[in-house]
């Protein structure tokens, strides 16, 4: 079963705003989700019911998982310095 991958419209600008090649492995990872959303190194998201968090180098990917509708939607996109602000 495949989870479908929804963005927030801030995730999206977050994602677009980042280095191409930053990109592109976030974007891997992200694509990774719909297979499995609950891949080796996922933590939940403190402070937020059914939020999860993947790491991609210094970059951090927060995400909700819907299991109803089977989707992903992917909630922020930011360095690690700046996505628990």
């Amino acid at each position: 079963m495949s989870y479908t991958i929804e963005y927030t419209t801030s995730a999206l600008r977050e994602l677009r705003s980042l280095d191409r090649q930053v990109q592109q492995r976030i974007s891997e990872r992200i694509e990774n989700l719909s297979e499995n959303p609950l891949p080796l190194g996922v933590k939940k998201f403190q402070g937020e019911a059914n939020h999860w968090r993947i790491r991609v180098g210094d970059y951090r990917v927060i995400y909700r998982i819907d299991r109803q509708r089977i989707v992903v939607t992917i909630v922020r996109v930011a360095h690690r310095r700046e996505v628990y602000r």
